[in-house]
């Protein structure tokens, strides 16, 4: 399941002025990684929501499977989210403009999880049943691993640097 948040959001000029340690990468390759990369880390949120939703029985487990993943792999998690704010801020103005941007994309991130919960549960039973019971196991896997499963798009976001905190 794809997010397409950012599609039609920000326009190919975002980063009007490339450094020159990213002049290689043009904002349009940045913005579509990053969409892949996004995308990917909020549908297994969203399938997630799905399974504790239609198989309350099965929650713990996924809960358990879900917690470790998240510290597996949080550095990583944390990069993309401030890869997102930082595409965010560089739409925007100022920090007034930065902080209605945010929670405007994030409202809109948050409205395309949900969706995509919703089209988890319009599967039948069945499939989603057998989909939710493997959860667990995705997430102990490489599958999940959105660095190496996403590696061309990571070394195209990562020429863009994370600015300084």
């Amino acid at each position: 399941m794809r997010f397409d948040v950012f599609a039609g959001l920000f326009v190919s000029t975002l980063f009007i002025v490339p450094t020159p340690a990213c002049a290689a990468v043009s904002a349009a390759e940045y913005r579509a990684s990053l969409l892949e990369v996004y995308g990917k880390y909020q549908g297994v949120l969203a399938l997630r929501d799905a399974c504790n939703s239609a198989f309350s029985q099965m929650q713990p487990a996924n809960d358990r499977a879900f917690a470790a993943w998240e510290k597996r792999h949080r550095k990583l998690h944390e990069e993309l989210n401030e890869r997102f704010a930082m595409m965010v801020r560089a739409y925007s103005k100022d920090e007034k403009d930065y902080a209605r941007n945010y929670g405007k994309y994030q409202g809109a991130v948050l409205k395309q999880r949900e969706e995509a919960k919703q089209a988890w549960l319009l599967e039948t039973r069945g499939d989603l049943e057998a989909r939710c019971k493997r959860l667990p196991e995705f997430l102990r896997g490489r599958e999940s691993d959105l660095e190496s499963e996403f590696a061309d798009d990571w070394l195209v976001m990562r020429q863009w640097p994370l600015q300084a905190k």
